[in-house]
């Protein structure tokens, strides 16, 4: 019995397109070796040394250094651009790794082929096969290349910045070295209580803010379609479109405004309260009242989008149930518990879910409208209005604590998707599609 497949692959093993060739498959295994021969052009003078970056993080720093008469600047290692040199070269070793998997499992299979007596395809029919069949991973594979590299990437390095030192002022590259500090960084976080007390702080508020956004928006947006879908208003298209407008306006432009408009000082909301013989309140520079604004704020900007969504769930809602609710004597109360209700509900939990998660990162109203402020005093580096993101955005652009932004991320990541898996699977809509499949 013939083992094409065994020779085959054991061939391929030793150096790509080997066992193509063996299979009489001449063109293609030439393509294989150029590959495998630009990996090692590429890998044999850059993979030891981009292990070598990842687990050091360099040994030598830039200094000074005397010349003869001459003193000259010596360039040292710079920890980061290791790292992210290193993480590069080995995503790359790990896509060579998957093309060199698939070239042993090719060889294998063709091998099988010609075992039961089937000729080997040749590269035009390879070809064909590649665009016909496999034209969907074909043209998946560029985006997924871009995805790994300018998406998995970053979060790779952000993860690992979390276990180093990587923080101002003593340990910024090329002046000094990074280290790896294992776990430091987050029991710092956590039980120093220069770090402690503003994380628990401003996670406190994160979560507060998360759950009164969402919930002030969504069934703001639900009562307002449900104002404007009753029986007996005129004009609606008149007032949906009013309704829409502060979200066709660009959210800065709107968020900028308010400011404005809620300054302590010289805002035009102030100057009506003392025209009416009121004292001006401090909108945004109160910790308190800072918070009130931009829950406020927030429900201008956000509750057109609950609006326009249940709207668009509302006319979804069989007449004929409302109808044979009316046949009942059921009241209106009853209905919207009964009928209205759920049908919501049932539509938009998952996109609830969404807000919920959006509002935990909601960078945008909070930078604009307060850039975290007013100032707390005990506070490391974040206001009173501050979210665990905007925190994260003053550490990181700021104050060049890099370290312990990246430990904040990787908290928010795992608040945002834990909440959010959980959540959605509870959720009806999430059960009743698992229960079709």
């Amino acid at each position: 019995m013939n083992r094409h497949r065994s020779t085959a692959a054991v061939l391929s093993v030793l150096f790509m397109g080997l066992g193509q060739w063996y299979n009489r498959q001449f063109t293609k295994g030439l393509i294989l070796l150029a590959v495998e021969a630009a990996a090692l052009f590429y890998f044999i003078p850059n993979l030891g040394k981009a292990i070598w970056g990842v687990v050091t993080l360099g040994e030598k720093t830039q200094g000074l250094q005397k010349v003869g008469k001459i003193t000259v600047r010596v360039a040292g290692d710079h920890s980061i651009n290791l790292l992210i040199g290193g993480i590069i070269t080995l995503l790359v070793f790990a896509v060579f790794l998957i093309i060199y998997a698939m070239n042993i499992r090719d060889a294998y299979r063709t091998g099988a082929l010609r075992e039961q007596g089937v000729p080997p395809a040749n590269f035009k029919q390879t070809w064909a096969h590649v665009t016909d069949k496999n034209f969907p991973h074909l043209m998946l594979s560029l985006p997924a290349l871009g995805v790994l590299f300018l998406t998995i990437m970053p979060i790779i390095f952000m993860i690992l910045l979390a276990f180093t030192n990587y923080a101002s002022p003593n340990h910024i590259p090329p002046k000094s070295l990074v280290d790896w500090v294992g776990f430091e960084t987050f029991t710092n976080l956590l039980t120093l209580k220069t770090w402690s007390k503003t994380f628990f702080g401003v996670f406190t508020w994160t979560i507060i803010w998360a759950v009164i956004a969402t919930f002030t928006t969504y069934f703001g947006g639900m009562l307002v379609a449900l104002l404007i879908e009753s029986k007996g208003v005129r004009f609606k298209k008149l007032w949906r479109t009013l309704f829409i407008i502060p979200y066709a306006i660009p959210q800065l432009i709107s968020l900028l405004v308010m400011r404005n408009l809620f300054n302590g000082q010289f805002g035009p909301i102030n100057q009506y309260l003392g025209y009416f013989g009121l004292g001006k309140l401090p909108w945004l520079t109160d910790p308190f009242m800072a918070k009130v604004t931009v829950i406020l704020v927030n429900m201008w900007v956000g509750i057109p989008v609950s609006m326009v969504l249940i709207m668009g769930v509302l006319t979804a809602i069989p007449k004929d149930l409302y109808e044979a609710a009316d046949v009942d004597g059921a009241t209106g109360f009853q209905k919207f518990k009964i009928i209205t209700v759920p049908f919501i509900l049932f539509s938009t939990a998952p996109i609830l879910i969404m807000q919920f998660a959006g509002n935990i990162n909601n960078f945008n109203v909070i930078f604009l409208l307060t850039n975290g402020d007013p100032v707390k005093g005990d506070y490391q580096f974040a206001g009173s209005t501050d979210l665990l993101v905007t925190w994260l955005y003053k550490l990181t652009l700021n104050n060049s604590q890099f370290n312990m932004a990246s430990a904040i991320g990787i908290i928010i990541f795992l608040i945002v998707a834990s909440f959010s898996i959980w959540n959605y699977r509870r959720s009806r809509s999430f059960k009743e599609e698992d229960m079709i499949q």
